[in-house]
């Protein structure tokens, strides 16, 4: 279990679209940009090796500084450098926290100071969806992924507990944005699998309110 009092209040923060990280699961990147770079390497100096992913927000004038208020901070697991300098990193999701305010400074890469109330059970074991009809639920996930041509090793994820089951697709699974932050904020496993469960009925019904055929 990871203790609250063992979280910076300060972290760097990597915006970008479309790309959820959940606790306890991992997020594959690959690093090219300078910024990002030399946020990697400050990274590493640090004891905590933290990176807080969040999405950047959607607004009327388009800005890419708004951000939403909750992201998720993954500790960096793995690392990698390719010959022309870029990075393979791995990031392990440790807690989601809530976004104070952003920290101007010299750095290229953008930080921020958090807060880690609210996220107990995060930080703690793995959860159990007690609710989980799991043929119903395979049912409608083999549609979604004929709709998408995705194809998967239907073996794994039937024997994958709940919480790896759930957060893997919500992560992988071909969301918008917004509907990657509704997974990332739901409150309880059962919540997200809850809210999986809409977005891909919606996605079959192509993306109206009319009942299922």
């Amino acid at each position: 279990m990871v203790h609250i009092k063992d979280l910076p209040d300060l972290i760097a923060v990597f915006p970008l679209p479309g790309a959820l990280l959940l606790p306890r699961a991992r997020l594959p990147l690959h690093i090219f940009e300078p910024r990002y770079l030399a946020m990697l390497d400050e990274c590493m100096k640090t004891p905590h090796r933290l990176i807080g992913m969040i999405q950047p927000r959607s607004t009327p004038l388009g800005s890419e500084k708004a951000l939403h208020s909750i992201g998720c901070a993954g500790r960096l697991t793995a690392f990698s450098e390719t010959e022309d300098g870029r990075y393979m990193i791995t990031l392990t999701g440790v807690s989601r926290f809530r976004l104070q305010q952003e920290v101007t400074g010299f750095t290229p890469y953008r930080r921020a100071e958090v807060s880690w109330e609210g996220f107990e059970r995060d930080r703690g074991s793995d959860e159990q969806d007690d609710g989980f009809d799991r043929d119903e639920f395979f049912v409608l996930l083999k549609r979604f992924f004929a709709i998408h041509g995705l194809s998967t090793d239907w073996d794994s994820l039937t024997e994958a507990n709940d919480e790896l089951l759930i957060n893997s697709l919500s992560m992988l699974c071909p969301l918008e944005p917004d509907d990657k932050q509704a997974l990332l904020e739901a409150p309880s496993l059962t919540n997200r699998r809850e809210t999986l469960v809409t977005l891909m009925e919606f996605a079959l019904r192509g993306g109206t309110d009319e009942a299922l055929q």
